[in-house]
C-alpha cells in the first residue's frame, strides 16, 4: 500500500436534498453510470486519506448500503457517521469527526452532491493548504454570478476574514464574486476547538462550517483561500435540471478522454460514456450510442448508430450496428446488427455474426459461425463455421424448464426450424426449411420433417366467396380458360 496522505477527508451526504422531489435520497442520484456520492467517495479516495468518512443522515438506509457497496469497490475502509438531525453543515462536520476523534492531521470537508470534483483539485487544496501552515483554507470560486453561494470576504491586505452566506449578506458584500464551494481544508486542533463555539445566530438557524474561519481568525490563525481552476467542477446538484447539467459536462469529460486516447466519435453530443468504459484506440462511434457499466471497447472496432451496450465486451475490428447488448462478449471481427438485441450470456465468436432481428440469450456462437436474420436463439451452443437459416428458433423453454440446444460444426440449417430443446444436431449436418426438429440429428445428415402438399382446387371461391381473393382467382381462371 502506498503511504497515506496524512489527512481525513469527510464526505457530507445527509441531507434531505428535498428540490429532487424523489423518493431516493439525493446522492444515489447518477450520472456517468456512477451516484453522486459514490463519485465524491471516489475523489476523495483519489487523494489517498488516512480517514475516509461518509456522513449520512437523511433516508440513511438508502444511503448505508451504497457506502459500502462503494467501500468495497475502492477496497478501503469508509467510515460512517450519523447525523441525527440535520441542524446544518457545522453539525454535520462535528458528527463526521467523532470515528476520528481528536484527529490532529489535515481534515478535508467536501460534499457529496459536487459530483464533478476532482482527486486533483482536493490534493491541490490539501497543498496549499499545508504549504501556508494555515488553521483553514477554503476552496473558493469566481463567478459572474455568484447568486445564492457564501462570499469570501477579504480585509484591504487580501486576508480571508470570513464567509459570508447570501442571506446574511449585506448589500455591498452581494457584490462580492469570490464565493464559497463548500469545500474545506481544516487543521484538526483549530477545527475539533472551533465546532464548540458555534451558534445558531444567523437567518437559518443553523450550526455553518463557514463560521469556523472568523473563530479562527479571532484567535490569530492564519486563515486562506484557494481559487479552483474550474468553476465547473464545483457545481452543486440540488434538483433535476442541475443533475442533467453535471451529467453533460461529466459525459462531456469522458468523450473528450475517449477522443484523445485514440478514439474517433462523429457526435460527441449524442455519445454518452459510462465512467467505468474502457475505449481502445481507432474505434469509431457513431451517433447515438450509449456505453455502459464495464463495457470494453477494443482497437478498430466501430460501434453504432443507435447502440446500447452495458457490461459488454467488444472485439478488435468488430462492428456493432444498431444494437442493444448486456453483459455479452462480441469476438474480434464479428458483425452484430442491425436491430439485434444481445441478453446476458451471449458470445460470439472470432468472425461470427448475428444479423438482424436476431435475438440471443446464454448462448455461445463459435468462430465464423453465422445467424444472419430474423432469429431467436437462447440457451444453445453452436460450433464453428456453421450457419443458421432466416427465421429459426431455438425452442427451449417447455413452460417449466428450460432446456439446453447444441449445434455442431459446419452445419446448414434451413429457414424456419424449430430445434425443440434438449436436441443436438451433430457436425456436418443439414435441416430442410421448415423442419421442426425434435430428436438428435447424426453428424452429416439431412433432417427433414415434412408432409405432402395437398392442393385443394377451387377452396377460395367457395370458402371465401365475393372477396377480392375470390374475384382474382376467378379472373386468372377465366383468363386461362378453365
Amino acid at each position: 500500500m502506498s503511504t497515506r496522505t496524512p489527512c481525513a477527508v469527510i464526505v457530507l451526504a445527509a441531507g434531505a436534498g428535498t428540490r429532487m422531489k424523489s423518493a431516493t435520497q439525493k446522492t444515489l442520484h447518477a450520472i456517468g453510470g456512477r451516484s453522486l456520492l459514490s463519485h465524491s467517495l471516489h475523489a476523495a479516495e483519489g487523494i489517498n486519506p488516512e480517514h475516509l468518512v461518509a456522513v449520512v443522515g437523511h433516508q440513511r438506509d438508502q444511503v448505508i448500503p451504497e457506502v459500502e457497496r462503494v467501500a468495497e469497490e475502492l477496497d478501503r475502509e469508509v467510515l460512517q457517521a450519523v447525523q441525527e438531525e440535520q441542524n446544518g453543515t457545522g453539525d454535520a462536520v462535528a458528527a463526521g469527526l467523532r470515528p476520528i476523534p481528536e484527529y490532529e492531521g489535515t481534515v478535508i470537508v467536501t460534499n457529496a452532491d459536487v459530483p464533478l470534483l476532482r482527486a486533483e483539485t482536493i490534493q491541490a487544496l490539501f497543498d496549499a493548504h499545508t504549504t501556508a501552515s494555515a488553521a483553514v483554507t477554503v476552496l473558493s470560486l469566481d463567478l459572474n454570478d455568484p447568486t445564492g453561494y457564501g462570499r469570501i470576504v477579504r480585509n484591504d491586505a487580501g486576508e480571508v476574514t470570513e464567509i459570508v452566506e447570501q442571506k446574511d449578506a449585506s448589500e455591498e458584500q452581494k457584490e462580492i464574486t469570490e464565493v464559497n464551494s463548500g469545500v474545506f481544508a481544516f487543521d484538526g486542533r483549530v477545527l475539533n476547538h472551533a465546532l464548540t463555539q458555534l451558534n445558531t445566530d444567523n437567518a437559518q438557524g443553523e450550526l455553518y462550517i463557514t463560521d469556523v474561519l472568523a473563530i479562527a481568525r479571532r484567535e490569530g490563525h492564519t486563515v486562506g483561500a484557494h481559487l479552483a481552476d474550474d468553476p465547473r467542477e464545483l457545481a452543486g446538484v440540488n434538483n433535476r435540471v442541475q443533475l442533467a447539467a453535471a451529467g453533460k459536462e461529466f459525459n462531456r469529460r469522458t468523450v473528450e478522454a475517449a477522443m484523445l486516447g485514440g478514439a474517433t466519435i462523429i457526435d460527441p453530443e449524442t455519445t454518452f460514456i459510462g465512467v467505468n468504459v474502457v475505449i481502445g484506440q481507432d474505434v469509431t462511434i457513431h451517433p447515438n450510442t450509449q456505453l455502459w457499466g464495464a463495457t470494453h471497447i477494443s482497437d478498430g472496432a466501430v460501434i453504432g448508430p443507435d447502440t446500447t451496450l452495458t457490461d459488454v465486451t467488444v472485439g478488435t475490428r468488430a462492428s456493432v450496428i444498431r444494437t442493444q447488448g448486456e453483459r455479452s462478449t462480441i469476438g474480434a471481427d464479428a458483425t452484430v446488427g442491425p436491430f439485434t438485441y444481445l441478453r446476458p450470456h451471449t458470445v460470439l465468436g472470432t468472425g461470427g455474426k448475428l444479423g438482424g432481428f436476431v435475438e440471443s440469450k446464454n448462448a455461445t456462437i463459435g468462430a465464423g459461425s453465422k445467424v444472419p436474420h430474423l432469429t431467436y436463439i437462447g440457451d444453445a451452443t453452436v460450433g464453428e463455421e456453421t450457419n443458421i437459416g432466416a427465421s429459426s428458433v431455438f425452442v427451449n423453454y417447455d413452460g417449466v424448464n428450460k432446456h439446453h440446444t447444441t449445434i455442431g460444426d459446419h452445419c446448414r440449417t434451413g429457414s424456419d426450424t424449430m430445434f425443440v430443446a434438449p436436441v443436438t444436431v451433430g457436425d456436418g449436418a443439414y435441416t430442410g426449411a421448415g423442419t421442426v426438429v425434435t430428436d438428435d440429428v447424426p453428424a452429416g445428415a439431412l433432417a427433414v420433417k415434412e408432409g405432402k402438399q395437398r392442393v385443394i382446387e377451387g377452396w377460395v371461391e367457395k370458402k371465401r366467396p365475393g372477396t377480392p381473393a375470390a374475384e382474382a382467382a376467378q379472373r386468372a381462371r377465366e383468363k386461362e380458360g378453365k
